[in-house]
């Protein structure tokens, strides 16, 4: 099962982590670094070539370098990403390439300084164009800035987004505000991706659209004469589940297949009774049979105008969201590396591995 990326969360952003802060996972429940790069050699054993280390903030993890590192002498492993906040990345990320880390993600929310304050709860936005800078100056190209856009919080600023691609190598993604919070859903925060891209394509009329992999989570575009581009990942009004080829384990082990879904199997638990690499797969490959083509199975479909309208009531029901059907992709065959174990459409795994840290 190709695996994507390796996430650990540490810091999520107002959008991800409530006002009042979570409940920490007891340390003793988190995966450990040992059962962190034992699961990495069982997925690229079998096939994976990329992993991403995410949060959260990964790069507050004291041996992140070293996991880095340890992850690099993987074989047939060819790419490790990270997703940070990018507020320690200038500071760290010589040390982190020196190893072995090739590839970038920054989030970043807003342009405005003490709007970021706002948003992240703490200082550091120079820090982050910082870290912007330095990833640049160290040869990485592109990198990747993520912008979950919320109406009336930053969809003012897309242009500004859209115009650092001008001089900079930066794939600036624009992402689709994901409202759940329990069963409540409020789509009222939500800004399209068809709205966004008129208001891209209205300051730039020859706006381009570039190619994409088919189990691409992005809709790329360029300015003519940038340096950059932008792109638009619609995981809301034009969802990807059917060509979704990731997987998720949670901070304390547990497989998820589906962000949205609330179905999980302790891969840790499995690990500390000693199951073999076979019971592992096994475990696996029946939690990623049970993967739908849509998100968490949900069977409504979203009308335009819930999808471009700031009017539109929270939507909830008893058995949790209702989101949209019929995704697009076609059931197809998963395999880990050459060797068929599932049916479904996934062929990659995002792994969350740290509590949320709310200071």
């Amino acid at each position: 099962m190709p695996v994507s990326s390796l996430h650990i969360p540490i810091h999520p952003g107002q959008y991800c982590m409530p006002e009042e802060g979570v409940q920490l996972t007891p340390k003793a429940n988190l995966l450990t670094t040992e059962e962190i790069l034992t699961l990495a050699r069982l997925f690229v054993k079998e096939g994976v070539d990329k992993i991403r280390l995410t949060g959260g903030e990964p790069l507050i993890r004291p041996d992140v370098v070293d996991i880095v590192a340890q992850l690099q002498q993987l074989e047939g492993l060819r790419t490790i990403g990270v997703t940070t906040n990018g507020i320690n990345l200038a500071r760290l990320l010589p040390q982190l390439q020196k190893v072995g880390l090739s590839a970038i993600n920054i989030s970043l929310d807003t342009l405005v300084p003490a709007k970021f304050e706002f948003i992240v709860r703490r200082k550091g936005f120079h820090k982050v164009m910082d870290g912007i800078h330095k990833a640049i100056e160290l040869g990485y190209n592109p990198v990747k800035v993520n912008c979950v856009v919320m109406r009336g919080l930053n969809e003012d600023e897309l242009l500004d987004f859209a115009a650092l691609t001008k001089s900079l190598p930066l794939d600036v993604r624009f992402i689709e505000y994901m409202p759940f919070d329990g069963n409540k859903w409020n789509f009222k925060k939500m800004v399209s991706y068809k709205e966004m891209l008129d208001t891209v394509r209205q300051q730039w009329p020859e706006l381009e659209k570039v190619p994409e992999e088919e189990s691409s989570t992005a809709k790329a575009f360029r300015i003519p004469g940038f340096q950059g581009q932008i792109s638009f990942i619609t995981s809301m009004s034009e969802h990807f589940c059917g060509t979704c080829n990731r997987l998720r384990i949670t901070a304390d082990g547990n497989l998820k297949v589906c962000l949205f879904g609330n179905s999980e199997v302790s891969l840790r638990d499995h690990l500390r009774a000693g199951a073999s690499e076979q019971e592992l797969l096994r475990i696996i490959g029946a939690a990623v049979g049970r993967k739908k083509r849509q998100h968490a199975g949900k069977g409504r479909r979203l009308e335009q105008s819930e999808l471009s309208g700031p009017e539109e009531n929270s939507l909830e029901t008893a058995q949790g969201p209702s989101l949209p059907t019929s995704c697009p992709g076609k059931q197809r065959q998963l395999t880990i590396g050459k060797k068929t174990h599932f049916s479904s459409p996934t062929s990659s795994i995002k792994v969350l591995l740290l509590r949320p840290d709310p200071s």
